[in-house]
């Protein structure tokens, strides 16, 4: 007899764990205009590194590594 192949499923995520990306991803969005427009007019480090934690963590949802 021929062996079945066993197909394991990749573990799935709770569906709240896809809500709140998907909100997070709505809300950094402004957030990233916003800061680069005060980013443009008064650059600070602190400014720098915030632009640059929201953009990092945009692009992770958007090519979903989170």
């Amino acid at each position: 007899m021929r062996k079945r192949m066993r197909y394991y499923k990749k573990p799935c995520r709770p569906a709240w764990s896809f809500k709140i990306k998907t909100i997070c991803a709505q809300i950094l969005v402004p957030l990233i205009c916003f800061q680069f427009i005060r980013t443009i007019l008064l650059p600070t480090t602190f400014d720098l590194f915030l632009l640059t934690i929201m953009v990092v963590l945009y692009c992770s949802i958007w090519f979903k590594l989170w």
